[in-house]
């Protein structure tokens, strides 16, 4: 889950970083308030979407204007900024061509910056441990340093069985350039934030940029946090900063009924039992010569109920042109599925073409219900088979 800026730089001032002070507002005629009880004399003025490069994004019809973080030197022009940016559409290269609508505004108090620094936080799968990614390079995009010049980033892992330390502090402090009480700080912030990953349950924490301010101090200046979606159970705190309004309707209603759905760019919808199943089929989809729509993963558990919302919530996405379902019977059932892709089809009354691939147990059942159904079923009996019919059949329905 992610959250937006204001938001995670709430939480990181709680857990002890130093971060300016700031106003969230969600109507402009709020602004003004919030500018004077901030005091200026600089504020900086920014957009709040789950995405990155606000800065250099634009506004749809207004390609030619300033970006979503504005800096200003007067209460009028933190009025006039909110007043324009407010329920625009805010396209940077994170968002694509679509972009996303501004709803909130936040407002900070300005900084001296004399140093950008990058500092993040992720889950290192590789190790199975927790990482620091640092750099001197900050305000930059992460990849882009990683590109041009990989020798100014530093991967730090904490072992678990120790947890952090101050020389990981130190390490960090020694990349970054960190000098005189600065050190300190870094080992201090390093601490705080390690412990705050782990008791939110992080999955990703970036600080870009991390600055050395104009009395010295390091100060958090933008923040991004996510957290593990399967942690949250333990943050009713955390589920309240949710903002639905910033993710997928699809993906968002596929979590209404437990099933794993991410959309994607593709013409293939695809329906399968495991994640690691799920991925295959996406490659072979791919190796057949076209592009899956969508990750879902219908878990072991799925009832002829959840079959039919898996298809409502793929079929909604207009790209779809065919739907590849493929099934494994092991906890689930093949008769149970088949069930669930016959009612399913005659309910939505299908229009795309749909191949079906099932294997394991009461697999028999399963293709005898789907072949006595009078549906237009495509059956295939192997995965690459299955790939092979479906986006052949797209192609022939073009």
């Amino acid at each position: 889950m992610n959250i937006h800026e204001y938001q995670a730089k709430a939480l990181l001032r709680e857990a002890g970083a130093l971060v300016s002070e700031g106003r969230a507002i969600k109507d402009a005629s709020e602004a003004k308030a919030a500018a004077e009880a901030l005091g200026g004399p600089v504020w900086v003025v920014k957009s709040q979407i789950h995405a990155g490069g606000r800065g250099k994004g634009k506004f749809k019809g207004n390609e030619d204007g300033a970006g979503g973080v504005r800096v200003v030197k007067s209460v009028d022009e933190v009025v006039s900024n909110a007043q324009e940016m407010l329920g625009e559409t805010l396209v940077t290269h994170q968002t694509g061509p679509t972009g996303k609508q501004v709803n909130t505004i936040y407002i900070e108090d300005g900084s001296q910056i004399e140093r950008e620094l990058y500092f993040s936080m992720v889950v290192d799968r590789e190790t199975s441990r927790i990482s620091f990614i640092v750099s001197t390079e900050g305000g930059m995009d992460i990849e882009e340093v990683a590109a041009s010049t990989p020798e100014k980033i530093l991967t730090l892992t904490v072992d678990p069985a120790t947890g952090i330390r101050n020389f990981h502090g130190l390490r960090v402090a020694s990349a970054l350039g960190m000098e005189g009480a600065q050190v300190k700080q870094t080992v201090k912030l390093c601490n705080t934030l390690y412990k705050f990953f782990i008791d939110k349950d992080c999955a990703m924490l970036e600080i870009n940029p991390l600055v050395i301010d104009g009395a010295g101090d390091v100060r958090v200046l933008d923040a991004k946090v996510s957290f593990d979606g399967n942690a949250l159970y333990r943050h009713p705190d955390l589920m309240e900063l949710r903002d639905e309004t910033e993710e997928d309707p699809k993906e968002l209603e596929a979590s209404k009924y437990d099933l794993n759905y991410i959309a994607l760019d593709g013409e293939i919808g695809c329906m399968v039992n495991g994640a690691g199943l799920a991925m295959a089929t996406m490659d072979i989809i791919k190796l057949a010569g076209s592009e899956p729509a969508n990750f879902l993963d219908v878990g072991g558990g799925a009832t002829k109920e959840k079959v039919t919302e898996a298809f409502k919530i793929i079929l909604s996405d207009d790209k779809v042109k065919g739907i590849l379902v493929n099934i494994f019977g092991g906890i689930m059932r093949c008769d149970i599925i088949a069930e669930g892709v016959v009612s399913a089809a005659r309910e939505i009354d299908l229009a795309v073409p749909l191949v079906v691939r099932l294997e394991g147990t009461n697999v028999e059942q399963g293709k005898k219900i789907m072949a006595e159904s009078g549906l237009p079923i495509i059956s295939a009996d192997t995965l690459g088979d299955a790939a092979a019919k479906v986006v052949k059949a797209v192609r022939e329905a073009a």
